[in-house]
């Protein structure tokens, strides 16, 4: 039996994986934004561990949801399921004067890595918006540029590629991987995504906790449950270093080396 904390899994396929996991005989502990959400999670899967309450779109709240996860005990796998969506009609900002999209995409996942005590494994949803996306290092709080929503989620999908790959080169002893789930009709996806939705938790479930050899690999990218071709910025490891740096320069917050 394996325990793996999933972040923002009080709906869609952080949910779906979370339900998954627990019929499969494994232990989960779930992330909701809220209290009123994380009321609404524990009604919908009884049989989690536990529900981690907090909004992890500033930087504050984000240690406070990793501090809360490290005083539940260690995990096996943490699943980084948490997103925001690629409609933002406009440049959203948190109150660390970052956009709210670049906040819980991209630095939120960097602070939970960071802080949460070292998992077995490390799972993060990308998408395949990321294939055409640049990681635009100079300019992630997107000062610079007119604000554009679906390129800033692809961006942010392709941060969360390169985090998952210097994660790997970085932590040898850690399985890192990313996947995308497909394009589905969650609230994300909206009602006319065409990818089948049965489909879209099981490869995050399956890097998780399978003894499978395919899964138990490090620094790739997958689509149900196959190894696919990732966009080659991802691959770079000083793009993968530097997007380090930046995030602990924005959070202040160390990654560990090793």
């Amino acid at each position: 039996m394996a325990r793996v904390f999933i972040s923002g899994s009080s709906t869609g396929l952080g949910l779906m994986a979370a339900k998954l996991l627990v019929e499969t005989g494994h232990q989960v502990v779930l992330h909701a934004r809220n209290r009123e959400r994380a009321g609404a999670t524990r009604a919908a899967l009884p049989q989690a561990e536990a529900v981690v309450e907090g909004d992890v779109s500033t930087i504050a709240a984000a240690r406070e949801v990793a501090e809360e996860v490290n005083r539940l005990g260690r995990f096996d796998a943490v699943i980084h399921n948490v997103a925001v969506g690629y409609r933002e009609p406009r440049r959203i900002e948190t109150a660390d004067g970052l956009p709210l999209v670049f906040a819980v995409n991209t630095l939120a996942p960097f602070i939970l890595t960071a802080l949460i005590s070292k998992p077995a494994r490390l799972v993060y949803l990308s998408s395949g918006m990321h294939h055409g996306a640049d990681a635009h290092l100079d300019d992630l709080a997107w000062t610079k540029r007119e604000w554009r929503g679906a390129e800033a989620y692809a961006e942010s999908k392709l941060h969360d590629v390169l985090l998952a790959f210097g994660i790997a080169r970085r932590w040898p002893d850690v399985l890192s991987n990313a996947l995308e789930p497909g394009w589905v009709p969650t609230r994300m996806g909206g009602p006319g995504a065409p990818d089948e939705m049965d489909q879209a938790h099981r490869t995050q479930v399956w890097l998780a906790v399978s003894e499978d050899p395919r899964a138990r690999v490090t620094g790739q990218y997958f689509y149900h449950l196959r190894r696919r071709e990732v966009n080659p910025r991802a691959r770079d490891p000083k793009l993968q270093d530097a997007l380090i740096a930046a995030c602990e320069r924005l959070s202040g917050i160390k990654l560990a080396r090793g």
